[in-house]
């Protein structure tokens, strides 16, 4: 797998705002967990900019070998770890933070709202979950990229969609995180982040 092919000043953007955006949400947190992190590229950015945030990768064991490749070639191997499993079926390691990047849009609700539960009963009272996704705006009519990837969503899986800062919120409280924000990214890409106090 690549990394986005993205132009270099979006890129650069992206990380600007993700570092601004996490140090915002974690400030004192050490551990990550990036759910369906692939080849390991998002949890190689946290390690880059956050040294002193420890990283796990996580998904499907055929997967695992393109991540320590990639996590190699990014010179992060020492602080980004990999780990096999499959999300939907299995207990998630435990984590203070527990990031995914385009994963819920691919989910139907109630699969989501598993994810969310999981991903809030392994982390500490003071945990965070971050969700890198083309968050829809309430009113569902500025995110049109957004739209876009719902609709792509549904055609792809069938019941996979993109949802708005209100789903998200409400899937946060439902499964007990106390308070929720939304960072601007890229883009119309958005950090929604759940905060378990």
């Amino acid at each position: 797998m690549q990394e986005p092919s993205l132009p270099i000043d979006s890129l650069n953007n992206f990380l600007a705002d993700y570092d601004i955006g996490l140090k915002a949400a974690v400030d004192a947190l050490l551990l990550d967990l990036n759910i369906g992190g692939a080849d390991g590229f998002l949890s190689a950015l946290i390690a880059l900019h956050h040294p002193q945030i420890k990283c796990t990768t996580f998904d499907l064991p055929p997967v695992a070998p393109l991540a320590l490749a990639k996590l190699k070639q990014m010179n992060v191997s020492d602080r980004v770890s990999v780990a096999s499993g499959d999300f939907v079926k299995d207990v998630l390691p435990s984590a203070e933070i527990i990031s995914m990047g385009n994963i819920l849009h691919g989910l139907n609700e109630e699969a989501k709202i598993e994810l969310m539960k999981k991903a809030f009963d392994v982390l500490p009272a003071n945990g965070v979950l971050i969700a890198i996704e083309n968050v829809i705006d309430n009113n569902r009519i500025k995110n049109t990229f957004g739209l876009l990837m719902s609709l792509d969503m549904l055609i792809e899986i069938g019941d996979g969609f993109d949802y708005t800062q209100q789903d998200f919120e409400n899937w946060a409280k439902q499964v007990g995180f106390k308070r929720t924000e939304f960072i601007p990214l890229a883009g119309f890409t958005s950090a929604a982040v759940a905060y378990k106090s």
